[in-house]
């Protein structure tokens, strides 16, 4: 009776449960799939459940750009909740990345994290995780109940709200009543700059393994803690696709072991039973490729998990309901549902097979650990690296969570430079900074640091080139071997040591070194501050003290009314952590007195920039991010249609970020403008917009008016194997011999001028375009690319010989003012550190 009695007790407590927990549908002010979700009323719903189910905790991580909250859910049974810290520890444990003995009573415990709508406008996904959320919840659901017995599920909701928000918000305001299925309404039309990037219009899925987000950031801290077996990270593509899922296409990064491959495979199979039965479409192991390190698929890879991206047809497009080609509809619902199917089904292959997941995962770091896949075991940074450089060198690798240490013996052997690309004895001394492959993230290490990346098949879905050393202009190297020199930890970046505010306001003149971007953000602190600063058009020596090109100098005779300068200048110094030198005397020994017209004042230049329509949404956050973030210096965004109000205002510089320009109304005024003192920067395809308007000495390498070009195309025409006869089938594989997906090439700087201070006479640029400009014939052809550049990643044949003798950075001198032209995006994505000195340099010390 007893027995009888405690059951019936247990189902009616699973009934009062299951009646407080509300679906979705119940809980919000419409059914799921009838209309979008606001962020609030999604982050409400996971606490929702939170308070009401004992299988699941909630964590707030962070915040985004917007305020709005990140989320974590962390989804099991009651009993793996209690223990869930042990759980997590002991996974570290396993993996060699904390000390300690592992429980092996815990090993079995499969982790899978499912991340959701990382691009704001493919919100099917986040509405998709209330779902997910609700049917592991459920008590009447048993399938799933017993799943979770050795499965921890860990479900981030948004990994861009704001992103979400906009495209959510705008999306309800223009939205009819009934869903307008038309691809060309209103509806399905989304304004610049879309809801697919963050506040400041960065794709943070490309935006894992470089962390310059503050919603990366926040998220790898919490990613770093768990270590999931499996990582999901849920899209979507264009409305007319299939839904697609693992296994993914060619090209693998040659790191990527047999068993993440295999395990993909097995995984696929199990969406492709639910979709077989529904008669859903779908395809695998064509266009999302595992290359690029920065991926919600590829990071997670290379951190020991089976790694992968699953993409439903939808989009920004989609909205509530659409038309497809084959004449139906594709809901919301729809969307919903096969990202539900994903999803759950993920968490059903992990719990059948946790054992060989969770044993392949503690194999894949033991073996990495103990024999780095690559050749090159062991990376070497010089000690005598810029400070500023090697700060932000180590902030990347404790973010990854990467082993480095200093060296405090020296050793001699053979070496790979990244900066002339040959083996040579090196030498290793005390003080330089040590990475070596033989750590728990040994691949991870290897595939950010390597010279170079394999690519099995050219046709790839991202950049090819990426190599740390190269991004951040270090002086670095790569050894085969293992290094045995002993190392410790560099423990917390030292605050300089500066002289006294009444040393310095008793000095001549104080001198900044110009090295990395920490000094182009002091100097735009010291000008916003009111600091008169000049910067040296050349190097120059003091007594027996060099000074570089390119550094920066506050001298008294200039400040004589600014109220308090040198607090300013010992606070600014303080604050960026950078040394500074102290002058008692205007007399140089070498490169001209203080006085010397060599010696430019920069003043506080009023900076503008162009965005909105056919202004690309990345290129031109990646601008933005770089005033307000990097730099702190204030910037004015105008849309490119009121690109007269900068004309006709007081601005001295104006940025043109990558897009589509049409100056056609306003070309002289934009001269008279440059003419009269004005600065414009081109970055990218907005080059292309100044080189069909006069007066700019820019030109496309290979034009129409190029006979030779239009010679040799007709022999080509005339020749036996006429290209024009060419099979069908091999289209795409000859188009790859003109494709640049994303390379690494060196570029020759003029050292002589403004464009490479701080950086040398070598650049390593990484070219994202095919566009080829002729070197100019009336301005500074300061950056170019000569005969066999050394390149890191692919460039296919015909566009490596194209690229060869081209204009990558110019300046023209147009009246008072100048043209500066960046072929190359130095910004790009926002980790590549050399090009935001190069920008810098465009910036502020270019006059």
């Amino acid at each position: 009776m007893r027995s009888l009695l405690f059951l019936v007790s247990i189902l009616l407590t699973s009934f009062v449960s299951a009646q407080d927990i509300s679906s979705p549908s119940a809980f919000l002010p419409h059914a799921l799939g009838e209309t979008f979700t606001a962020h609030h009323q999604l982050v409400d719903y996971f606490e929702h459940v939170t308070e009401k189910s004992d299988r699941v905790s909630l964590q707030e991580y962070g915040r985004s750009n917007e305020g709005r909250p990140l989320l974590l859910a962390t989804i099991s049974t009651p009993e793996n909740l209690a223990r869930i810290d042990a759980i997590r520890e002991n996974n570290l444990r396993a993996a060699g990345l904390l000390e300690g003995k592992v429980d092996p009573e815990l090993e079995d415990i499969a982790i899978v994290w499912l991340s959701y709508s990382v691009h704001g406008n493919e919100a099917a996904g986040s509405e998709a995780s209330m779902r997910v959320l609700h049917e592991l919840v459920d008590p009447t659901n048993r399938r799933t109940f017993a799943w979770l017995e050795n499965v921890i599920v860990l479900i981030d909701p948004s990994l861009n709200p704001d992103g979400y928000n906009r495209y959510t918000n705008w999306y309800r305001q223009v939205s009819n009543r009934r869903p307008d299925t038309n691809p060309n309404a209103k509806e399905h039309r989304e304004p610049w700059p879309g809801g697919r990037v963050n506040h400041y219009l960065f794709d943070l899925n490309r935006d894992w393994a470089w962390q310059t987000q503050v919603e990366s950031r926040q998220r790898m801290v919490l990613y770093k803690e768990w270590m999931p077996h499996i990582h999901a990270d849920i899209h979507e593509q264009g409305y007319t696709s299939p839904y697609y899922f693992a296994p993914a296409a060619a090209p693998f990064h040659e790191y990527i072991t047999d068993w993440q491959c295999e395990f993909q495979t097995e995984i696929g199979k199990n969406h492709a039973s639910y979709f077989d039965r529904e008669g859903w479409l779908y395809f695998t192991r064509e266009r999302f490729d595992l290359l690029y390190p920065s991926y919600g698929d590829t990071y997670p890879t290379f951190n020991g998990s089976i790694g992968m991206t699953y993409e439903q047809g939808g989009h920004g497009r989609a909205g509530r309901a659409i038309d497809l080609p084959n004449g139906d509809t594709l809901t919301l619902s729809d969307r919903i549902e096969h990202h539900t199917t994903t999803s759950l089904s993920t968490v059903e292959i992990a719990s059948r097979e946790s054992d060989r997941i969770t044993e392949n995962f503690r194999r894949y770091f033991k073996n990495s650990q103990a024999g780095p896949q690559g050749d090159y075991v062991t990376y070497v940074v010089p000690g005598t690296t810029a400070p500023g450089k090697m700060r932000r060198l180590r902030e990347l690798l404790d973010r990854n969570g990467i082993h480095y240490g200093r060296a405090t013996g020296k050793h001699t052997g053979r070496m790979y430079s990244y900066r002339t690309g040959a083996t040579a004895d090196t030498r290793v001394a005390a003080g330089d900074l040590i990475v070596s492959a033989y750590q728990p993230r040994s691949v991870l290490t290897q595939v950010l640091f390597d010279p170079d990346a394999t690519v099995e098949d050219s046709v790839t879905y991202d950049i090819t080139g990426w190599s740390v050393p190269l991004a951040y202009g270090l002086d670095a190297y790569a050894s085969k071997s293992r290094i045995n020199v002993k190392t410790e930890p560099f423990g917390p970046v030292a605050a300089p040591s500066l002289p006294s505010v009444a040393e310095m306001a008793s000095a001549y003149a104080i001198v900044i070194p110009w090295e990395d971007v920490t000094s182009v953000a002091i100097l735009g602190e010291l000008a916003r501050h009111g600091v008169q600063v000049r910067t040296a058009g050349n190097d120059f020596s003091f007594g027996q003290a060099n000074y570089p090109a390119g550094s920066i100098i506050i001298t008294k005779a200039d400040n004589r009314n600014t109220a308090e300068y040198v607090n300013k200048v010992h606070s600014a110094a303080e604050q960026h952590g950078v040394m500074l030198k102290l002058l008692q005397t205007g007399f140089s020994t070498k490169g001209g007195d203080l006085g010397n017209g060599r010696y430019g004042l920069v003043g506080q230049p009023k900076v503008a920039i162009l965005g909105g329509e056919n202004v690309d949404p990345n290129q031109f956050g990646q601008v933005w991010w770089y005033f307000e973030r990097e730099l702190d210096y204030p910037a004015s965004v105008f849309r490119p249609e009121d690109v007269d109000d900068v004309l006709s205002g007081d601005f001295d510089v104006l940025v043109l970020p990558e897009g589509r320009y049409d100056f056609g109304k306003v070309a002289n005024e934009l001269q008279t403008w440059i003419k009269a003192g004005g600065k414009l920067i081109a970055i990218g395809s907005a080059n292309a917009s100044l080189q069909k308007m006069d007066g700019f000495d820019l030109k496309k390498k290979g034009g129409k008016d190029d006979k030779k070009e239009d010679d040799a195309a007709d022999e080509a025409k005339a020749a036996p194997g006429d290209h024009r006869l060419l099979p069908y089938a091999g289209r795409e594989r000859r188009f790859i011999s003109t494709y640049n997906p994303g390379a690494v090439v060196e570029v020759e700087l003029d050292n002589t001028h403004p464009l490479s201070f701080g950086i040398g006479s070598q650049y390593f640029s990484l070219k994202t375009g095919s566009d080829t400009y002729d070197y100019l014939d009336k301005g500074v052809n300061a950056g170019r690319v000569r005969t066999n550049p050394t390149i890191s990643g692919f460039i296919g044949a015909e566009a490596k010989a194209a690229i060869q003798e081209t204009l990558i950075f110019g300046v023209q001198d147009m009246g008072a003012g100048q043209v500066i032209y960046l072929v190359d995006n130095p910004l790009y994505r926002g980790f590549w550190e050399e090009g935001k000195l190069l920008f810098g340099n465009a910036l502020f010390q270019v006059r």
